[in-house]
């Protein structure tokens, strides 16, 4: 899982976009303190902020989350976050071969069209 901030410019302190691509499907969860999984509610408890999910296959949607986040940050000045779910085609990095780990998973992965192929059809 990545999270990336967008920050407003330094001494202005409006809210922040967290925009997190969790692209860990398939993958065993990081874990914290006391072997919890690290996941994006449990940073909502601790930033206390609104979540908007969205499928990482679904280009319209990701944008009018995005829209959607820069608007609330705008008009409310407070956090919030957007929690783009998707998956690794690919496996972790160069190295690693998933099809070795989890073979079902990612034959499954490998029929799936990619997020192109997805906005093209719709």
């Amino acid at each position: 899982m990545k999270w990336h901030k967008c920050r407003a410019w330094k001494g202005i302190r409006r809210g922040t976009i967290h925009f997190v691509i969790n692209n860990q499907v398939g993958l065993r969860p990081i874990t914290m303190m006391q072997g919890r999984p690290y996941t994006v509610p449990m940073l909502r408890k601790i930033i206390d902020a609104p979540i908007l999910h969205v499928n990482g296959d679904d280009a319209e949607a990701v944008t009018f989350c995005s829209k959607l986040a820069v608007e609330y940050r705008q008009k409310f000045g407070k956090d919030i976050f957007i929690d783009m779910l998707c998956y690794r085609r690919h496996g972790h990095n160069e190295s690693d071969e998933p099809k070795f780990t989890q073979p079902k998973l990612y034959n499954l992965i490998a029929k799936h069209p990619n997020p192109r192929e997805v906005y093209v059809k719709n």
